[in-house]
């Protein structure tokens, strides 16, 4: 399980060393805003024999401009401390308390499974 910390210690790693990729579709709408796209269904065998004939098999979440921006910064290559600066940059002190909020917002995603945070990896691995 990660551990919502912003500073560094012995016990596991570090959210802001991670860095986070997406773990669904999704659709970019105007404004820069994001919808993620998330199945009905998971199970194989509704997936398989359900999914194909429902007219509307995903359910739409729309996301607000600071988990649109999050979002589109999890691209795998970022870390969640970088993703936290360029917020920063863009949306000024609208977004304190920023590490907090991405981190529930982080933790949420990936126990959902729509976000899957990656261990930072050495250059050249």
């Amino acid at each position: 399980m990660w551990k919502r910390r912003t500073e560094p210690d012995e016990s596991g790693p570090n959210l802001l060393d991670l860095r986070p990729r997406h773990g669904l579709e999704w659709e970019a709408i105007d404004g820069g805003r994001v919808v993620l796209l998330v199945p009905k269904f998971t199970h194989p065998f509704w997936v398989r024999h359900l999914m194909p004939r429902l007219r509307k098999p995903y359910i739409r979440v729309k996301l607000d401009d600071y988990g649109s921006h999050l979002w589109l910064h999890c691209d795998g290559e970022a870390t969640v401390e970088a993703i936290g600066e360029a917020m920063k940059a863009r949306f000024g002190d609208s977004v304190e308390p920023l590490y907090e909020r991405m981190a529930t917002f982080i933790l949420r995603l990936e126990k959902e499974k729509w976000l899957v945070l990656d261990r930072e990896t050495e250059v050249g691995q």
